[in-house]
């Protein structure tokens, strides 16, 4: 039996934001110095996928798990 995960909708303006500062406007962590540790280490999945690009465009849709949270980008331009 899988646990579902609640997925917490963050509100960004404009067309994309970057992965790292998109950890740091969802708090998941509180610097980018942290934010660029964990991407380097491979502890973030964007769409599935782990990705170590921190610069990584996340647009309206995006779906970004870490540390047992999922988010789902959502752009309020649309």
């Amino acid at each position: 039996m899988k646990l579902k995960i609640p997925i917490t909708s963050v509100k960004i303006s404009g067309e994309f934001i970057k992965l790292d500062s998109f950890l740091k406007f969802a708090a998941a962590v509180q610097t980018g110095g942290e934010a660029k540790t964990v991407i380097a280490d491979g502890a973030v999945r964007v769409n599935g996928e782990v990705t170590t690009e921190r610069g990584r465009k996340l647009r309206d849709g995006a779906i970004v798990a870490f540390a047992g949270n999922v988010w789902r980008v959502m752009s309020i331009d649309n």
